[in-house]
């Protein structure tokens, strides 16, 4: 069950993504908080707002950052979408603590978060082929969404904690120092141990992958539940803050 952790480079990467994916989790909920509760007089729609912006860029840009993926080294996407991270975190959190933050400058902190998640998230969910073996990637991917669930736990608990103890600035400044447990890993790995894969141009990977979807009305059923699921039955950041804030 556990075999990849056998792999070097895997077992770094897993610790690195494991804090963190705990970090994305605990700012998501302090980001959702300060714009419910310091930003407006509750209002969940600018929550809304604020996740419109942040999960939009990965859907919209998915043919550029699915391409960028497959052309340029996943490492380096990764660093430098771990650094930009970093900085964006402890802007925000500066600007929380010096009472500088506005909501149309939340707003567009989200975009850019989003933006950069863009490119992440492919990136880092490819990422894990390069890292085991053939035999191993099922495994490794298992393992990946078992850590990701994890941190959806963890996360907005340890958040909630940190909130009270310090307050929503200091959150970001926490998070941001999550991001250099991936930066770590990723230096820290053996890089004649990564597995070798052909850089392609990838210019008619989503257009095929569209194109066999279409042959198969088992997967097009799939994709409209995950769809739903994901636009409708998925935003219990905003259900939960707002119930947070309403019952609390």
């Amino acid at each position: 069950m556990f075999r990849s952790l056998g792999i070097f480079n895997y077992r770094v990467w897993f610790i690195g993504a494991l804090v963190s994916n705990v970090g994305a989790w605990m700012q998501s909920t302090a980001q959702n908080w300060v714009v419910l509760t310091e930003l407006t007089p509750g209002d969940a729609g600018a929550v809304g707002v604020t996740m419109a912006l942040q999960f939009g860029p990965p859907l919209l840009l998915v043919g550029l950052t699915g391409w960028a993926t497959d052309r340029f080294e996943r490492r380096h996407i990764l660093l430098a979408t771990q650094g930009v991270s970093l900085l964006l975190a402890t802007a925000i959190g500066i600007l929380i603590l010096t009472g500088a933050m506005t909501l149309p400058l939340m707003y567009a902190f989200a975009l850019g978060l989003g933006l950069v998640a863009a490119f992440d998230n492919p990136a880092r969910q490819a990422f894990v082929s390069d890292l085991v073996t053939k035999e191993n990637t099922s495994n490794a991917v298992a393992l990946n969404s078992a850590s990701f669930n994890a941190a959806r736990m963890i996360g907005p608990a340890v958040a909630g904690l940190f909130i009270v103890l310090v307050g929503t600035g200091w959150m970001f400044i926490v998070n941001a120092f999550t991001f250099l447990a991936t930066i770590g890993a990723l230096l820290a790995m053996r890089r004649h141990e990564l597995t070798p894969r052909a850089v392609t141009h990838g210019s008619s990977r989503l257009s095929d992958g569209f194109r066999y979807v279409a042959t198969r009305p088992d997967l097009i059923v799939v994709f409209i539940v995950v769809f739903l699921l994901g636009a409708f039955g998925m935003n219990f950041p905003i259900y939960a803050s707002t119930m947070a804030l309403e019952f609390g």
